[in-house]
């Protein structure tokens, strides 16, 4: 190996990784086109100029088995063998596979964003709590906090006055003026 060599086994790892990401029944022996296309794009192997995912579509075809859905390690290998070259133009194969290596070496899929809070003015619209009328309005409180079941249910008063009977609570006091 040349010095400040990547080791292969790095690479490896980094194979291994993304060809189990997003597959409970992957091995880490064989990736998929999508997985590929993934570590190509979180790897920046794909730059947009001189490879793009047209390419890396192309080239996972070329190394893949005919009939073969998936690529093994060898066949990896043999991908990026033809990407360097386009990704790194005017560096000999060996350098430019190396700094390929480089790029691939001990990355991880990043899953990083994927699921965002939706920050768009019609959902703040719709969530804005103080705008809410009729019987909506009744199940928040002034802050905006959900007043749970006691906003929602009609709460049966079990205090033995009548409904909307105003003079609840005053006969203990009528009974001491007697």
């Amino acid at each position: 190996m040349a010095e400040g060599a990547i080791s292969v086994a790095a690479v490896e790892t980094s194979f291994q990784k993304f060809a189990v990401h997003g597959d409970t029944k992957a091995t880490g022996k064989e990736m998929n086109g999508k997985n590929f296309a993934k570590l190509c794009k979180d790897c920046h192997v794909i730059d947009g100029k001189n490879v793009t995912t047209t390419d890396v579509d192309i080239i996972f075809t070329k190394v893949k088995a005919k009939s073969a859905r998936v690529i093994t390690f060898e066949q990896f290998n043999q991908a990026l063998t033809e990407l360097a070259p386009k990704r790194f133009k005017g560096k000999s194969k060996e350098e430019a596979l190396q700094q390929l290596y480089s790029l691939i070496a001990g990355k991880e899929p990043s899953n990083v964003g994927i699921t965002k809070v939706t920050k768009a003015a019609a959902v703040d619209r719709l969530t804005d709590t103080t705008k809410y009328t009729g019987s909506h309005k009744e199940r928040f409180d002034e802050s905006g906090k959900g007043k749970g079941k006691a906003g929602r249910a009609d709460i049966p008063d079990t205090s033995g006055y009548v409904a909307a009977y105003k003079g609840s609570g005053t006969y203990d006091e009528k009974v001491k003026e007697a």
